[in-house]
């Protein structure tokens, strides 16, 4: 008999760890406690924090509690996502982050203080915001094909812009060398605005630009737009052609955010907050604020997430490593 209470001790023990977790999801979130959403990168109007802002506002009204926006820039995006693996897993502290911090940095830097894939436990994609092809209005080609032969002819001679080694605009350029055969020269700039200045006025002759930051000169006819390199056509640029439909599906390159939690965060927290994101991405209202800035809604299992994740960290690891690419 005692070795038998014995046994069923260790079960009763998991089993009432098991109730715990349950209540407090039930209880999640507790009356009063605000919501803590690291961003990792700084206040103020990018991408990824209005992004960040808009979730947040929304989370905030479905969950009738304060979502309080911690923005930690750095080192793009780094310390804002190592900070967010340290925290404590109780379901008041979650990590909106984005491809360049959780696909692209452990393949481009030498040591990060974070594994996005052991150190967070997914929860759901949100959206993604798609580079686009963009032409200085001067140069002759129309079209994908045509811009393929025309760099084809032109070896070296023309140059492309980013915001830096490893932003998603140097490797949208890196990739379309890649898949066409074609030879460019890669301009990094400090801020995309400054990028697009120098393509409207020819000191650069193309962009993989992210949609929101060139939608405006696509419009006012400023610059040529060839393709979006994304699957579906963006509610942005909607008579935009897609790579896809063009004949290059190997040419696809878009920033997708997402969120996560600290490892380790109850599972009833995470599959209640993915129910709710999902909830949120269904909303007409809100898809139509993300497709005001270019974002298509994404959403999903905590598991599309993970596997997302652990495709595109194989896609662009293996792009930065056959060219030699490295974080300066």
């Amino acid at each position: 008999m005692y070795k038998f209470m014995r046994k069923l001790k260790p079960l009763a023990l998991l089993l009432s760890f098991a109730l715990v977790g349950a209540a407090n999801a039930n209880d999640w979130p507790a009356a009063g406690r605000p919501i803590q959403l690291t961003v990792p990168s700084p206040g103020g109007g990018g991408t990824g924090d209005t992004i960040a802002r808009l979730l947040a506002e929304q989370l905030a009204i479905n969950l009738k509690t304060s979502i309080v926006i911690d923005n930690r820039p750095g080192a793009n995006g780094n310390i804002g996502a190592a900070a967010a693996a340290k925290f404590q897993p109780d379901g008041y502290r979650f990590l909106f982050s984005w491809a360049g911090t959780l696909a692209v940095n452990i393949n481009l830097y030498e040591k990060i203080a974070y594994d996005p894939q052991k150190d967070f436990d997914p929860i759901a994609l949100i959206c993604d915001v798609p580079n686009i092809l963009v032409l200085n209005s001067t140069l002759p080609p129309k079209t994908v094909k045509e811009f393929v032969a025309y760099t084809q002819a032109n070896p070296g001679k023309l140059n492309f812009g980013s915001t830096g080694i490893g932003s998603s605009m140097h490797l949208a350029g890196e990739l379309f060398m890649r898949e066409t055969g074609t030879k460019m020269v890669h301009v990094p700039f400090n801020a995309p605005g400054v990028a697009t200045t120098n393509l409207i006025s020819n000191e650069i002759q193309l962009m993989f630009q992210l949609i929101p930051g060139i939608a405006t000169q696509v419009k006012a006819g400023k610059v040529n737009a060839l393709a979006v390199m994304s699957p579906i056509r963006s509610p942005a640029l909607p008579d935009v052609p897609t790579t896809t439909e063009l004949g290059f599906p190997k040419l696809q390159s878009t920033t997708w955010f997402a969120l996560l939690a600290p490892r380790g965060t109850p599972p009833e927290i995470i599959s209640k907050m993915n129910l709710e994101v999902n909830k949120i991405l269904k909303d007409p209202a809100f898809t139509k604020r993300l497709a005001d800035i270019g974002a298509t809604p994404l959403g999903g299992s905590p598991k599309d997430l993970s596997d997302h994740l652990g495709s595109e960290i194989t896609k662009w690891g293996s792009l930065i490593k056959a060219n030699g690419i490295k974080a300066q």
